[in-house]
């Protein structure tokens, strides 16, 4: 479900993938007996028009049912958790221009990447909270 990553690729305003990520939440969040029938029927066949347009913008996401929520929500900590640094430790440190400077180009960009992911894991945190 995930793909050959083992990720999902979120960006500022949606997730990018949204199919795996939908189907996984889906499946997660689905009690014993729902689970069955959905190995049963090897997935969904009859899905609504509704489920197979769904965009998982930042908005659809804040409307997500509460177990598929929380279930975003501990993933991206543990994400978080996976990081040796904070987005603080990262931020004061793209603003301490000294400090900055003395990086090596390579590492001044990796900052910024790391910067970035965890900007945006931190809205996910916010908009499934």
């Amino acid at each position: 479900m995930v793909g050959e990553e083992g990720a999902f690729v979120l960006g500022w305003d949606e997730v990018l993938t949204e199919e795996e990520l939908s189907v996984t939440l889906k499946v997660l969040c689905m009690s014993e007996e729902e689970f069955k029938e959905y190995k049963e029927q090897d997935g969904w066949e009859d899905d609504s028009e509704e489920e197979e347009n769904l965009t998982l913008s930042n908005e659809a996401l804040s409307r997500l049912k509460p177990p598929c929520k929380q279930l975003l929500y501990d993933s991206v900590l543990l994400t978080l958790e996976s990081y040796r640094s904070d987005l603080k430790a990262e931020q004061d440190l793209l603003n301490d221009k000294e400090a900055y400077e003395k990086l090596s180009r390579r590492e001044q960009q990796a900052l910024h990447v790391r910067y970035g992911q965890k900007r945006i894991l931190h809205q996910l945190l916010e908009l499934v909270h």
